[in-house]
């Protein structure tokens, strides 16, 4: 599963989309004031976390694009 793949499963889930932030497939503008993120980290990881009062938090880090998305899936359905 990719980015684009990992959104599809969540709008087919019925999850709201100021729920969770996917780095350049799915960033909602205005930003919501607290989600769960997909990102790509600084050395090329990728990481998943929560985004609460202006801070995010990394909750996990990830080898590959498709085990990050995997768990921003389960964490939000």
């Amino acid at each position: 599963m990719n980015r684009t793949d990992l959104r599809a499963a969540l709008a087919a889930a019925g999850v709201p989309e100021g729920h969770y932030r996917i780095e350049g497939v799915h960033e909602p503008a205005p930003t919501p004031p607290d989600f769960l993120f997909l990102r790509r980290s600084p050395d090329g990881a990728w990481e998943t976390g929560a985004y609460e009062r202006g801070l995010y938090e990394v909750i996990t880090h990830h080898g590959t694009e498709a085990e990050a998305c995997a768990a921003l899936l389960r964490l939000l359905t």
